[in-house]
């Protein structure tokens, strides 16, 4: 009997320890909260602000209507797209967290001055912390890319 009582202790422990609802969302970072967010249509390759996008190497960048501080989309041709949030996922929500892009670099304006890779949301030499950039979702249907988080 005492068996089976530390087996469904053990069990309801187990279960009730992970949360999905965290208040550091999906990424595990307590930095980034997270957003709940869909750009449904917004983004159609064939519109003139967003023609771009048909061409590798091309990046917009959405402002902070989606994700927390915005959401930067890079193109890197036959139908791959990444999509990041634009905060410094090792800065707590500041000011200077913000992160700015220039051709594959996001950057933040914090002392350390922070650098993050566009295309794959690794961390620049010398960033100090664990964290890369928050991956979104991003669904591509013809002329329209999806980017989301819920």
């Amino acid at each position: 009997m005492k068996k089976i009582l530390l087996i469904v202790s053990v069990l309801a422990i187990s279960l009730t320890a992970c949360n999905k609802n965290d208040d550091d969302g999906i990424t595990g970072n307590p930095n980034i909260p997270n957003a709940v967010f869909d750009t449904q249509g917004l983004i159609n390759t064939n519109l003139p602000q967003f023609n771009q996008m048909q061409f590798p190497g091309n990046y917009v960048v959405l402002n902070s209507n989606y994700g927390v501080n915005g959401v930067v989309v890079y193109y890197s041709g036959s139908n791959q797209y990444s999509a990041f949030e634009l905060s410094d996922p090792n800065h707590q929500l500041i000011s200077c967290s913000k992160l700015t892009v220039d051709g594959v670099f996001a950057t933040c304006s914090c002392d350390d001055g922070n650098t993050y890779n566009i295309v794959t949301g690794s961390p620049g030499q010398g960033v100090n912390g664990q964290y890369g950039l928050t991956r979104y979702f991003v669904e591509v249907n013809g002329n329209i890319v999806r980017v989301y988080n819920n």
